[in-house]
């Protein structure tokens, strides 16, 4: 961490986003770059075992040449299956009407946020519609996504932190007392009402799921973890059954945060990023878009003291490796 001289001669640590390190990439930097280089830089991410040479996404021959569409938008045809095809054919960003330096600034500015980005800011920064800004940011959350597939977590002499919250379970009451509801019992709450839980290694990595209680996650939680992880957990109820497969250290809130080497602080962090960017950017967070949401959480924080400019490159080719989109492929045929 690097320090900095203030002026009344104390030595402050400086914040790694306010460092240079972290700003790689700015939003000059892809408005001066050519139409060339954008098309290089997402080739060498779709490519890179040839070096951005393309291949047949259909027969996966190398004989290809460039067909150019008649308004310059790059296009490949193969010379052994005669077929066309894109440097995003097959991907996240398949059939798009956008330019690759549209969707080269779009990651960017996702990215740049600390703790999510508004729709509608998007939407008005690049001149698209509140439901194309909707739909693309979500499949950069996909894209961060394909990050944590199948992903384990823990081991030996890893110590990992698990932590739940409650999402989508606000009720509005009604004007007058005599028509209010007791928002306690279970009749009276949202049917939107999710656990976000969240499994977060110490110096390492982020993984979140959506559970009915917190008490589903357990069996999530066994086939997910390592058994030789040490865990640590809260008081609540939902984690006693943990006890029987892993080391537990359990620490009650109601009597400190921290102790004896037993908190949950890092999992808590990744809940107030994720709670800051509802209250600060969505306002609201539930139903099918709850993990999406969760997860480019968890990918935010794990990659906080990440340079922007690698960032943008790993979404990118997250989202060039992917197959379409699973949400929102076809969506607008409904």
């Amino acid at each position: 961490m690097r320090c900095r001289r203030i002026a009344n001669g104390y030595i402050m640590a400086q914040h790694f986003l306010l460092s240079s390190a972290a700003k790689t990439l700015s939003l000059l930097d892809v408005m001066k770059a050519s139409d060339a280089q954008v098309e290089r830089l997402f080739a060498a991410l779709r490519w890179p075992e040839t070096d951005g040479q393309a291949d047949c996404v259909h027969c996966g021959s190398l004989s290809v040449y460039d067909c150019r569409r008649p308004n310059g938008a790059p296009r490949f045809r193969c010379k052994d299956c005669g077929k066309d095809f894109s440097i995003t054919s097959g991907t996240l960003f398949a059939s798009h009407k956008l330019s690759l330096r549209t969707y080269l600034l779009a990651i960017l500015l996702f990215c740049n946020e600390v703790k999510g980005k508004s729709m509608l800011a998007m939407s008005r920064e690049l001149g698209l519609s509140y439901k194309s800004a909707f739909v693309l940011c979500h499949k950069l959350r996909e894209a961060m996504a394909q990050e944590m597939k199948g992903r384990t977590m823990g081991g030996e002499g890893v110590e990992a932190e698990i932590d739940g919250a409650v999402f989508g379970h606000y009720v509005k009451q009604e004007n007058r007392k005599e028509d209010r509801k007791d928002r306690r019992l279970a009749a009276n709450q949202s049917p939107r009402k999710r656990f976000v839980v969240v499994v977060r290694e110490r110096q390492g990595n982020t993984t979140p799921m959506i559970f009915k209680t917190e008490a589903d996650a357990t069996k999530w939680i066994a086939a997910r973890v390592d058994r030789k992880t040490v865990l640590h957990a809260d008081e609540a109820p939902s984690w006693n059954a943990l006890h029987a497969r892993f080391d537990v250290r359990r620490i009650n809130h109601e009597q400190a945060y921290s102790w004896d080497g037993a908190c949950t602080n890092q999992a808590e962090s990744f809940f107030s990023r994720l709670r800051r960017a509802e209250q600060g950017h969505h306002h609201c967070i539930s139903g099918p878009y709850l993990l999406r949401y969760a997860q480019e959480a968890s990918w935010r924080e794990d990659n906080r003291r990440v340079a922007n400019g690698a960032q943008v490159r790993r979404v990118v080719g997250n989202a060039l490796a992917a197959k379409q989109s699973v949400d929102f492929t076809g969506y607008w045929q409904r």
